[in-house]
């Protein structure tokens, strides 16, 4: 079940990612919360996108506050990231 405040916040946050981050090449899992396509690059539109990124909903809500960085969070194993545009390094913090 997915609680109501979480869900608030996760989809506040990737909505302002992709605000700063239009596009639709990489494509960023929050499950069960919600999803984004954003990114410029070749754009996604079917089957498995090319960058997908996928997380924890305590791991994005860190990210996007500034209370981790991507450097921790992918390498203690809590990101799972694929492809030459999976990085929001640039994008972080949110807030």
């Amino acid at each position: 079940m997915r609680d109501p405040v979480i869900l608030e916040q996760v989809k506040s946050t990737l909505a302002e990612l992709s605000r700063r981050s239009p596009g639709r090449a990489i494509e960023v899992r929050i499950p069960p919360y919600a999803a984004i396509q954003c990114g410029e690059g070749p754009t996604h539109t079917r089957g498995t996108p090319a960058n997908v990124i996928e997380m924890d909903a305590a791991t994005w809500l860190a990210l996007a506050a500034g209370q981790e960085s991507w450097a921790d969070a992918l390498a203690r194993g809590a990101i799972n990231a694929s492809g030459a545009r999976a990085d929001l390094t640039p994008h972080l913090p949110l807030i």
